[in-house]
């Protein structure tokens, strides 16, 4: 039999973690005699409230399996088949959710060039000019990923700056939410503070990078928006027969401010793991911690020999720099192995 002490700690994917135990005990709950198909249930509403509570009265979440979903339908509703998303070059929606958006719905990215993974609205100017031009696609939604895949994270005031270009230009702003707790913690502010508040539209909120077993939820902050998000989420094969099991998932991040203890957990293990590796000779950050990511560049035979022993990903091999994921379950004791592991290959002692 499988058990996970088979396997060492993994810094490549918050993906790797396991289920926060109140999460599996939420689902264990819910597994409790029949309930009605399709959100029909107590678990669903429940849910439904939680999501409320947290970004407005005005909120409509739609629980989701995975955050490719959740970003395809929720593009979806803003997209008509001649228009296009501006996007960072390294959103995940454009480097890896496999053209999703583009075969299912149609819809043409034009990705942005980056240096952290944000945009502004200064970014996405120049590409107005073809408003109302019948041979370009038209610019209709710009979509952020919050936390970025560099790590970085927006303030709310950025965001607010980019929603308010975007409503001024009679654009939508989209927000890839996958790690939006971990950015909510790492500022310490409401989850409603980067979304509801800054003015964004459309959100992918994330579950399973924060501990759930595998649930994710599109979230619609513009009610005119909301009318076809039940059948395009039919369409998009997101709707779960038997929804309790994740909507009770997200109703347990979102109760206690669970979702927040896990994201502060996470990014305290990434600054740790950080502060542990940096004065070391030939290690330095691509890109400042703001979250649970953690980008250094190695020397490129501490790489190869680390890579034996743990699970991580090189982000950019051209310049030996990896990427180093912490999860709510990733423990002091953990880092401080890691640390003095990558310690001793990069600085043995004599």
């Amino acid at each position: 039999m499988l058990t996970s002490t088979l396997f060492p700690k993994s810094f490549a994917s918050d993906n790797h973690a396991g289920v926060h135990p109140k999460v599996l005990a939420a689902v264990a709950e819910a597994n409790a005699g029949d309930a009605p198909a399709y959100g029909a249930d107590p678990w669903t509403q429940a849910m439904e409230d939680a999501f409320r509570s947290q970004f407005g009265a005005r909120a409509r979440a739609y629980a989701m399996f995975n955050g490719t979903g959740a970003n395809v339908v929720g593009l979806g509703l803003a997209l008509r088949s001649y228009d296009s998303v501006l996007c960072p070059a390294t959103a995940h929606i454009n480097t890896h959710e496999c053209g999703a958006a583009e075969r299912i719905l149609g819809a043409k990215l034009i990705p942005l060039p980056t240096d952290d993974g944000k945009i502004t609205a200064d970014d996405v100017r120049e590409h107005l000019s073809v408003v109302g031009n019948t041979q370009y696609a038209q610019p209709r939604v710009i979509s952020i990923s919050q936390v970025t895949e560099c790590g970085t994270v927006y303030t709310a005031d950025e965001i607010s700056e980019l929603a308010e270009f975007a409503h001024s230009n009679g654009l939508f702003l989209h927000m890839d939410g996958a790690r939006l707790a971990n950015a909510a913690a790492e500022l310490g502010c409401p989850l409603r503070a980067l979304t509801t508040d800054a003015g964004v539209d459309l959100l992918s909120f994330g579950g399973t990078k924060n501990g759930a077993l595998g649930a994710e939820a599109l979230v619609v902050l513009r009610p005119e928006l909301d009318a076809p998000a039940l059948f395009l989420r039919k369409q998009g094969m997101q709707l779960a027969s038997k929804m309790r099991f994740v909507s009770a998932q997200l109703t347990a991040l979102l109760t206690d401010d669970l979702w927040r203890e896990n994201a502060a957990h996470a990014n305290a293990m990434a600054h740790r793991l950080a502060d542990g590796v940096t004065d070391l000779p030939g290690v330095s950050l691509r890109y400042p911690v703001q979250s649970n990511a953690v980008f250094p560049a190695l020397p490129e035979k501490a790489i190869a020999e680390l890579q034996q022993r743990y699970l991580f990903h090189t982000w950019d091999a051209s310049e030996n720099v990896v990427r180093w994921m912490a999860a709510f379950d990733t423990t002091p004791e953990h880092i401080d192995t890691f640390v003095a592991d990558i310690r001793a290959v990069i600085q043995p002692r004599p």
